[in-house]
């Protein structure tokens, strides 16, 4: 359910005033795009590793840049190209190379689903023979990908698998089950999507003999419906399954298709479980693992499938369990000799850890109480794992390289603050892209020991736009909870600020499991946004409270079985602590928040009343039992097992408490926080006798953006804080 941010970028005018003085910040100045920075984007690395492609979209050109020099060598193929070719104008917003880098598979007229899902016409260009050829389907399709060794491409049409001969079109093959709004072959349904992070539900075999793929029946789902208000005369409805907290989810099978036999096989597990999160093929062409989890997702296991004569032969390969739940990420990589590098928490932070091939540790290859969080991969050549870790500081990540056995480990970063590394094929070299508080992103080309070959983007230009505003420092801190224990949060003073001074506080809040606001990176968006305030006479606070990441297992699982409860009193506490502060005024602290967030400033100004004179909420929660099963049970459990956990902290349980000013915003069109849970809200309100302010956006999803959306919501939220706090 992450909060996310959605960039339209316009002209801009930036200047001094008619005084020659620096400028205050304004909601538009945030919303223009005006401290924007870019960010290299689109990058691929080719096999050679020394070599990166982009796609051109201004152009329509795949171009080829060599990473030593970061010049142009090569233009792969343009739109205009393949106009003069083959006769036939093809516009493509995405592009992928075969396995050889001798066809690209193009995208067209690409139009989204959900939040990763979309639906393309795709064609194939073969750079050898200049021929073009699209896909034989009448509409558009999903997920296309081509085999890594033979002339075919794969792919979801209606919800079925395809495979299409390039060579000979008697061969193509279907399989899988599909229908609409019941079975899905290939994809993945949408709280997979959404809370397991994947919308490609198959995977070629590493020589493309095979294809591994999910089944889905979703049949007795319960299905959730939106109107959609258009410009039309009468209102549509959009109907998707929806598995709420407690609910039916789809049934999910694995199945492995072979491309030659052309036979189906589905992969039976010897236990009863509720997800499979992941599937990867290893280095072998016939053996795939699949990941498990269980419903309470505090068991995961690792099976290994191996194709045989006949059929499939499952065994466990690797167990944990965890004492609250396990996160899923994409940390699995399996080595030549069939061993493999895995993430863990097991020691209460998460660490590298190496298993041979029937799942027993070799050695544990980093330790510490802190959080690797990012595995980069591992290099054959070198014997080096790359990864970015959380070791020095919560606040701040790093980029590290580290022997298999654990040894040699070396920083290959020199900047304090927000590094995140991207690598080329062969782990030659990568891209640093840094920032911090207030510095704007500044990417450079490394080699792979650290050593800085050259400065790709430096945002020189954002940097000179900072510098025509009256900037305050963002200030990181520690604030003590209830019990003392102390709580990473950051601060934003007005430019002029006098210490003499008693000022308004408003407390910007996320806290949900796993998450952080307060980080030294750049923010060209909300952190700007502050800046205004600031300038108007508002201190600005964010707090990182218990349940929020890179401070290990038993920090974040704190609110286990009881979302929203330590979650608030640490917020309350922060605000108790401020309060005390000779230059808050301790009778003007707000809280505000989007989704997660929004759930928290609503506990804010009921469970809160006391210490909140102010709240708004965006997009929230407001009972976990409307949000959808796969996020709030790998919290909560299901509403079955723990009725209180999930109504001891919900706001609408709570609104005879509230005194102070209330704003609620959401997007009608929210198929992530449906906007039920505001309606719901609007109900306990009114029935406690409790005025508000509200605002719906139409047809608008969970962020709220498009258009002069995100200029006008901020602006409604400037004037609520200016007259309520």
């Amino acid at each position: 359910m992450a909060y996310r941010n959605f960039i339209i970028i316009i002209g801009l005018f930036i200047g001094l005033n008619a005084q020659g003085q620096k400028r205050e910040v304004t909601v538009q100045d945030v919303w223009r795009g005006t401290f924007y920075a870019r960010s290299t984007s689109g990058l691929r690395s080719m096999n050679d590793g020394i070599h990166f492609t982009v796609l051109n979209g201004r152009e329509g050109s795949i171009d080829k840049y060599s990473y030593a020099t970061g010049e142009k060598v090569a233009t792969i193929v343009s739109a205009e190209e393949i106009k003069e070719k083959t006769g036939t104008e093809i516009s493509f917003d995405s592009y992928q190379f075969n396995a050889t880098e001798d066809k690209l598979l193009l995208g067209t007229e690409t139009e989204s689903i959900y939040r990763h899902s979309s639906r393309s016409f795709y064609y194939i260009y073969d750079l050898k023979d200049a021929s073009l050829n699209r896909i034989n389907a009448e509409g558009k399709q999903q997920l296309a990908d081509l085999s890594p060794k033979a002339n075919k491409v794969a792919y979801v049409y209606e919800n079925r698998m395809h495979i299409q001969d390039l060579d000979d079109p008697s061969k193509n093959q279907s399989f899988g089950l599909g229908k609409e709004d019941e079975l899905i072959a290939g994809a993945v349904d949408w709280v997979y999507e959404e809370e397991f992070s994947f919308h490609k539900g198959f995977y070629w075999s590493p020589e493309g003999d095979y294809i591994a793929y999910y089944q889905f029946d979703e049949s007795e789902v319960p299905t959730f419906s939106m109107d959609v208000f258009g410009e039309g005369l009468y209102p549509a409805q959009d109907v998707f399954k929806y598995p709420k907290a407690g609910e039916v989810n789809s049934k999910v099978s694995i199945h492995i298709y072979d491309v030659n036999k052309q036979k189906d096989y589905k992969v039976e597990i010897p236990e009863t479980v509720e997800y499979f999160p992941r599937i990867k093929w290893t280095t072998e062409n016939d053996e795939l693992v699949i990941s498990s989890l269980n419903r309470h997702q505090d068991h995961l296991i690792l099976w290994e499938v191996e194709v045989e004569k006949g059929g499939l032969e499952v065994e466990k390969m690797y167990e944990e369990k965890a004492p609250s739940y396990l996160d899923i990420n994409d940390n699995l990589r399996f080595l030549e000799d069939e061993s493999f590098i895995w993430t863990s928490e097991k020691d209460g932070f998460n660490h590298l850890y190496h298993f041979n091939e029937e799942g027993e540790l070799i050695n544990q290859i980093t330790k510490g109480n802190w959080e690797v969080t990012k595995f980069y991969g591992y290099d054959k050549k070198s014997g080096y794992l790359y990864y970015q870790a959380a070791e020095e500081s919560p606040l701040r990540r790093d980029i590290y390289r580290v022997k298999l056995d654990g040894k040699g480990k070396q920083k290959l970063n020199k900047q304090s603050g927000w590094n995140d590394a991207f690598f080329s094929s062969g782990f030659q070299f990568f891209i640093n892209r840094y920032s911090s508080s207030s510095t704007p992103t500044y990417e450079t080309l490394h080699r792979s020991d650290g050593k800085e070959l050259r400065v790709i983007n430096d945002n020189a230009a954002t940097v000179d736009r900072m510098a025509k505003y009256n900037l305050s420092d963002k200030e990181f801190m520690q604030i003590p909870n209830a019990d003392g224990t102390p709580l990473n949060a950051w601060m934003i003073k007005p430019q002029d600020f006098d210490k003499s001074k008693a000022y308004p506080v408003l407390m910007f809040v996320y806290g949900g499991p796993g998450s952080q606001t307060v980080e030294d990176r750049y923010d060209a968006f909300n952190s700007f946004w502050y800046q205004s305030l600031a300038a108007q006479g508002y201190i600005v606070v964010s707090v990182d409270n218990r349940g929020t990441g890179a401070r290990g297992r038993d920090f974040r699982t704190q609110t286990y079985q009881q979302l929203g409860k330590y979650e608030t009193e640490d917020q309350i506490a922060a605000a108790k602590w401020l309060a005390n502060q000779s230059y808050v005024n301790g009778d003007r602290i707000g809280i505000w928040g989007w989704s997660y967030g929004g759930y928290m400033s609503s506990l804010g100004i009921t469970k809160g009343a006391d210490v909140f004179k102010m709240a708004i909420a965006v997009a929230p929660v407001t009972n976990w039992r409307f949000y959808d099963n796969i996020y709030t049970e790998r919290y909560m459990r299901t509403p079955q097992e723990n009725a209180s956990g999930y109504d001891d902290n919900s706001p609408i349980n709570h609104v005879d408490k509230m005194t102070g000013a209330y704003l609620l915003v959401h997007g009608s069109a929210d198929d992530n926080v449906h906007v039920q849970n505001t309606m719901r809200m609007i109900s306990k309100l009114v029935a406690a006798d409790k005025q508000f302010e509200l605002f719906i956006y139409p047809d608008k999803n969970h962020g709220i953006y498009g258009g002069n959306t995100r200029n006008h919501l901020y602006t409604k939220m400037t004037n609520f804080i200016l007259e309520n706090l």
